[in-house]
């Protein structure tokens, strides 16, 4: 098993409409009014930015996301990440239930050199920080489409 290799597979719904909420995630670097671990989204160009990410655990995590995919019919989004990650991550948008299913995925390499120094004796406190952060994202979405 390599210790610095993650994926996680995370899952939300919302009561708005599919169409929405892939604007709302396609528009990267709005991220940070909504989600209070992005700390900060630069765009490099059209289809490229570095972001800084800080959940619970005190560290910041530097990325460069490259858009690898764009599908609006198909409501998905998928970002190669390099940086102190390195993978992609994908997000998948679906009618449900009158409102939206949301699918976040991520397989990603821990670069930073400290992070994989505390792979094995962090690993589930780096799942449980990830987890943090997610439930954040999904109650800020909602919050900023309902005022939106």
């Amino acid at each position: 098993m390599d210790w610095n290799h993650f994926r996680f597979r995370t899952v939300w719904e919302l009561p708005a409409p599919p169409d929405t909420v892939y604007a709302a995630l396609e528009r990267a670097e709005d991220y940070p009014r909504w989600w209070p671990q992005v700390r900060g989204v630069n765009r490099i160009d059209d289809t490229a930015a570095t972001t800084r990410i800080r959940s619970f655990l005190p560290y910041d995590l530097v990325l460069t996301l490259r858009q690898r995919h764009s599908d609006p019919a198909a409501r998905t989004l998928e970002a190669v990440m390099s940086g102190d990650l390195e993978g992609w991550a994908r997000w998948t948008v679906a009618a449900h239930h009158g409102g939206s299913r949301i699918v976040y995925e991520q397989e990603s390499d821990v670069r930073r050199a400290l992070l994989r120094r505390l792979a094995v004796p962090g690993r589930l406190v780096f799942r449980a920080n990830h987890a943090l952060m997610m439930r954040a994202g999904r109650r800020g979405l909602e919050a900023w489409l309902e005022a939106v």
